[in-house]
């Protein structure tokens, strides 16, 4: 076996692992995200503030952040209506969206919250990036979750994933 034919094959294995339930509907999810948004908002407010030096060095990053944040954000709520549920597992009769903030990235809730979460960290405490790269982990591994559930009950999900390359930000990731 040659060591690229080794690394196709560890690449194959991560892509085919699949996260953990945690709950009927991923309610541990949900739990474990909420601690983590707990834990960036406690450091940033706790932490040792930013030396003032890099205050507009942080500002014109914190801002395009959280106006993205925002819409990705308030366009994923938005656009869901009565499909949208605090848990990663979808709702029996849910529509697969892909128009909107859908048509930029396929989790734009998680995306959304990210940015606003970076932009906060980034007005606050440096403290508050560290809990923030964990959450970021999380999120991803949340919504790797999430399309397992979406692929299993909605056959259109493989073309979209295709379609829509970014997951959680815009032209990024």
């Amino acid at each position: 076996m040659t060591e690229e034919s080794s690394r196709d094959d560890r690449k194959a294995a991560w892509a085919a692992w699949t996260w953990p339930e945690m709950g009927l509907r991923g309610e541990g999810w949900v739990a474990l995200q909420l601690a983590l948004m707990a834990a960036i908002a406690v450091a940033g407010m706790r932490g040792r503030r930013w030396p003032s030096s890099t205050r507009s060095l942080r500002l014109f990053a914190a801002g395009p952040a959280a106006l993205a944040g925002a819409y990705l954000l308030s366009a994923g709520i938005g656009a869901l209506g009565r499909q949208l549920t605090p848990f990663p597992k979808p709702v029996q009769s849910a529509r697969l969206r892909r128009d909107g903030a859908y048509g930029l990235v396929r989790h734009p809730m998680y995306g959304g919250g990210l940015l606003l979460a970076l932009a906060g960290s980034l007005l606050s405490s440096p403290a508050a990036l560290a809990p923030w790269a964990v959450t970021a982990f999380f999120l991803d591994a949340k919504r790797r979750r999430e399309e397992a559930w979406l692929s299993e009950e909605q056959p259109e999900y493989e073309a979209y994933r295709q379609e829509v390359p970014h997951s959680l930000v815009p032209f990024v990731w």
